[in-house]
């Protein structure tokens, strides 16, 4: 009998594993790994949910306030005015947003060297929204990602999170159209507004996207906050820590890395990892998904303080602190970024105090430079650009202050409304003995309603 060979039986390839771990949503396949995390209370949840809701409030508000008769912070892109406390900006002031983007930018750096991701845990509007609005709906149903639910409750924790994307899509609009058309709006036709109601419509639809199923992956994989750590932390920042080596002489610690076992105190409950937002295990040390929200510090506590141990294994700590170096709050960063920090909110506030009440620019009109009169006079027409930066209606006067030039407008009062620019048409009349090599100069006084003066330099031109 003859023994057939039979083929070998191919074998499914083996899926390729990182020798480290990718992310802390992804299994070892690629699949999306759910985060749920269980709410750890103590004292940093009170703390943390008190600033939350007060910032989530603030921020629901002050679309819908005023100060001076004015929007609190309103930022009209159609009519290219920012209103921010009460004061009006407009495009012309690119000195004052440059200096306040420098400001803004060197405070983050000096919050992150100092607290580290602060910002992120605790005032940052995606993560409070998520923690103090988001999951709470879900926990209160028992539908979270990870938990059966019936269809009724599934239903319901939608519709409330729809909700909460509507009501998150209409106040990110106010804060471009204001307050009070937004809630006209509300009670009007979405046919009489398309426009908005298409804009709004498409943030509540991706709000609702984010909520119902992006989540944490923002900060973890859109936001650029987190990878910028590497750059404005150092070994003194203030960070969530966990304390490998606690029990150890000072000076003796040594800096261990993330892929040695887990020492120190631990007794390895898992309460820090399942409290995590982003699903990190802290004891692996600072990992970018880290957003210094202190949960894993309460869920710690809370667990030693069961056992009758000391607390604090995971707490509020420098990586210098950890391998028992002294605090040093003094360093090159905590002195560099308060010194350009006051320097650039110094310039901004100069610039802001002295800033004029209203702008005025000379433009040549288009057609021959000039003409002559009858008379024998010399005429140039020139249009000057009046923007009011008052919070009021003004008027404008138009003026010569050049001896033997005479200016003619129409009107001879120029009104512009709070903000406004406009464009006043003006003719110029001079003698022709007046001109040297084809020019002269001609000097426009401009009063406002509030008797605050401004004086144009401009040259005319003229026969040689």
């Amino acid at each position: 009998m003859i023994a057939i060979e039979e083929p070998p039986v191919e074998q499914a390839p083996q899926l390729l594993e990182s020798p480290e771990r990718v992310l802390s949503t992804l299994d070892k396949d690629g699949s999306r790994k759910w985060i749920d995390p269980t709410p750890a209370f103590g004292k940093w949840r009170r703390l943390r949910q008190f600033v939350g809701l007060f910032l989530l409030g603030a921020f629901v508000a002050i679309p819908h306030l005023s100060l001076f008769g004015k929007p609190v912070l309103l930022l009209d892109l159609a009519a290219r005015q920012f209103t921010i406390f009460g004061a009006t900006f407009l495009p012309t002031d690119t000195v004052l947003l440059a200096l306040l983007l420098v400001s803004v930018g060197l405070t983050i750096a000096l919050a992150t060297a100092l607290f580290g991701r602060v910002f992120c845990g605790w005032a940052c509007p995606h993560t409070l929204f998520m923690e103090f609005v988001i999951r709470p709906i879900e926990r209160l149903l028992q539908a979270g990602p990870n938990k059966r639910a019936t269809p009724s409750r599934l239903a319901l924790k939608y519709a409330l999170f729809f909700a909460a994307a509507w009501l998150l899509g209409n106040t990110v609009l106010a804060y471009f159209v204001g307050g009070p058309t937004i809630r006209e709006w509300l009670t009007q036709s979405p046919a009489r507004h398309p426009g908005p109601f298409l804009l709004m419509a498409a943030m509540t639809a991706a709000f609702f996207f984010h909520v119902a199923y992006f989540r944490e992956q923002l900060c973890l994989l859109a936001c650029p906050y987190g990878r910028l750590q590497s750059v404005l932390l150092d070994r003194h920042s203030l960070v969530v820590a966990y304390d490998r080596g606690r029990g150890e002489p000072r000076g003796k610690r040594k800096r261990l890395a993330p892929a040695l076992p887990i020492l120190g105190d631990c007794v390895d409950c898992g309460s820090c990892v399942r409290t995590c937002p982003t699903g990190i295990d802290i004891r692996h040390g600072l990992q970018m998904e880290c957003v210094n929200c202190t949960q894993c510090i309460d869920a710690c506590d809370a667990i030693m303080t069961k056992l009758g141990r000391q607390t604090g294994l995971i707490r509020y700590a420098s990586g210098a602190e950890i391998e028992g170096e002294p605090k040093k709050f003094f360093r090159a960063r905590t002195l560099v970024y308060p010194t350009l920090l006051t320097i650039a909110l110094s310039a901004f506030i100069a610039v802001l105090a002295l800033r004029s009440t209203f702008d005025a620019t000379a433009l040549r009109n288009v057609g021959a430079p000039f003409t002559l009169t009858e008379d024998g006079r010399v005429r140039n027409i020139l249009r000057v650009k009046l923007v009011n930066r008052l919070g009021e209606p003004t008027t404008f006067t138009l003026a010569s202050a050049s001896e033997g030039v005479t200016l003619a407008t129409e009107p001879d009062n120029h009104r512009a409304e709070a903000g406004e620019s406009i464009m006043a048409s003006v003719k110029a009349l001079a003698a022709k003995e007046g001109f040297v090599a084809g020019g002269r100069e001609l000097r426009i006084d401009i009063v406002n309603g509030r008797q605050e003066r401004r004086t144009l330099t401009w040259r005319m031109i003229g026969p040689r």
